[in-house]
């Protein structure tokens, strides 16, 4: 139990690193939760930067994920539940930042850094197909927010599909529901058909 609460602590703080604040702030002086969206990930980052600090922004916040799950990974009491709580923890720590009053991202970037090594082999071949999928619905309909949520909502499927252990098959589904919690703004503009492009 005390592993537990360690790694859940060191992942939350892993977590909490606010990238995309971090980068507009050194790049432009600016606070990013002023403009567009208000939020710190990457798709406002690269609203207000541009596309290469918008990629910049994914892949650190990707890697804060796979961190903490690399991170816990290396206890000896490394259990699946163990794993699954960590990266509970680590997205907790992007979208509820202690450093920015609580308000952060929504958390994608984040989820699929710790999806992609939860279970090696399994959760690559998962992610990729989840990404893939986020391709094809953004080059379709050109909204993120939606290609986000249908890539996420697909996890938990492919995690089920491919018998990996519970906890994992849990966790992936908590991760998706809370990123879509997360998007209730973006959900709302989607039904009024305002919701931005890429």
């Amino acid at each position: 139990m005390r592993s537990a609460i360690l790694f859940m602590i060191v992942s939350y703080f892993i977590g909490s690193f606010p990238t995309g604040y971090i980068v507009t702030r050194i790049a432009k002086g600016m606070d990013i939760r002023r403009t567009g969206s208000g939020g710190i990930g990457a798709t406002n980052v690269r609203r207000t930067l541009g596309h290469g600090w918008g990629v910049f922004v994914a892949v650190i916040d990707m890697l804060k994920g796979a961190l903490a799950v690399l991170v816990t990974g290396t206890s000896a009491v490394t259990a699946p539940w163990l794993l699954s709580l960590a990266g509970l923890a680590v997205v907790l720590g992007h979208n509820y930042p202690v450093w920015l009053k609580f308000k952060g991202g929504k958390g994608v970037s984040t989820t699929y850094g710790v999806m992609f090594f939860l279970c090696p082999y399994e959760s690559f071949a998962i992610t990729l197909l989840s990404g893939a999928i986020w391709y094809a619905v953004m080059t379709t309909t050109r909204y993120v927010s939606l290609a986000s949520m249908i890539s996420l909502l697909s996890l938990p499927l492919f995690f089920w599909m491919l018998d990996t252990p519970v906890p994992f098959i849990l966790v992936s589904f908590v991760l998706a529901a809370f990123s879509i919690c997360r998007h209730s703004s973006n959900i709302d503009r989607l039904m009024k058909g305002v919701e931005n492009h890429a």
